[in-house]
């Protein structure tokens, strides 16, 4: 995978909360903290990895990311330029009026997780893809139709298939048009939350090898969202591992998959299925339950599950930080 050392992506200090309700006439009572302080960056043409389990606020980060939901504070800054031709320079996307955000969205889009809900079912194919040429006014109307054919031939589809329907094609054949969508405006940036989670393993496959020619061909930037991390460690350069709203390690893929830091990344690790059944790992089974995210422990947000829990990790909340070699984790014992 090409990579440059151009930055696209900076995320900083992201947060978002949601207020838990306390009835009719009262305020609420709580915040359901489900991104809680994340930061990262993103080169162009780069994949990162952003694991880990359901509900620990990997998808809403995203979201967040993409303004599709509003912040409660943090920085999110895309570098790139808003019109063709112009020197590219970073926009703060959380600080942008209307007008500038939609011109800022054609950089920046999402494919998501369920193939067949992210696309309207009373369109063709052709007018799905159409759409976004049109509101971006990306090519005249004499040309749509080539665009059209072109972004088919792309992903690997028929054009003779844009006068279809969704229902007529498989869950891969679905997905395909969904990442053809994303790629209709050119963007420079694109957010895949669980793109292949609902496929089987074959077309899991095919649809991660599409994702790599794409990146390769066009040098887009992924960020990556899965719990799979058997599929995050063949598409990604680096992966960053989130617990509880928070990123608990990040690290280039081999080394945090050789050497993982944080005692969740290890468990993580540890559920991996082995391609060979002779061989066996020990299992790291981990104790209790998630914690709630609107109340969450004091310290490590990890300790109540960590088996190697010390006193401090129970008071003390541990700072993402260099461990060496550009290996960040966020523990006490490392």
């Amino acid at each position: 995978m090409s990579q440059s050392s151009e930055q696209l992506l900076s995320v900083r200090d992201l947060k978002k909360h949601f207020p838990i309700g306390g009835g009719l006439f009262q305020r609420h009572k709580a915040q359901l903290k489900a991104v809680d302080g994340v930061s990262f960056t993103l080169q162009r043409g780069e994949t990162l990895g952003l694991v880990g389990e359901s509900g620990c606020g990997k998808t809403t980060a995203g979201r967040v990311i993409l303004r599709l939901l509003e912040p409660t504070s943090g920085s999110v800054t895309l570098t790139t330029s808003l019109q063709e031709h112009e020197p590219r320079q970073e926009h703060d996307i959380f600080s942008l009026k209307k007008e500038t955000l939609r011109l800022l969205r054609r950089q920046m889009q999402i494919v998501f997780q369920d193939p067949y809900g992210s696309l309207n079912p009373r369109m063709t194919v052709g007018t799905l893809l159409r759409e976004p040429l049109i509101i971006h006014n990306l090519a005249p109307r004499n040309e749509l139709d080539d665009r059209v054919a072109d972004l088919l031939n792309t992903v690997g589809l028929n054009p003779a298939h844009a006068r279809r329907y969704p229902h007529e094609f498989s869950g891969g054949q679905r997905q395909r048009i969904g990442i053809a969508r994303a790629l209709a405006v050119q963007p420079e940036l694109i957010i895949a939350d669980e793109p292949v989670s609902a496929l089987d393993v074959s077309t899991q496959a095919q649809i991660i090898n599409l994702l790599k020619a794409l990146q390769s061909k066009f040098q887009l930037g992924y960020l990556f969202i899965s719990h799979d991390l058997r599929v995050v460690r063949h598409i990604s350069d680096r992966v960053a591992v989130m617990y509880l709203g928070k990123i608990v390690e990040t690290a280039e893929k081999h080394q945090l998959y050789r050497q993982p830091l944080h005692p969740y990344t290890e468990a993580l690790l540890s559920a991996v299925p082995l391609p060979d059944p002779t061989l066996q790992r020990n299992r790291i089974i981990l104790t209790g339950d998630v914690p709630n995210p609107a109340d969450p422990p004091p310290g490590c947000p990890f300790h109540t599950r960590c088996p190697r829990a010390e006193t401090r990790c129970k008071t003390e909340v541990p700072v993402l930080e260099d461990k060496g070699a550009g290996h960040m984790a966020a523990c006490h014992l490392v």
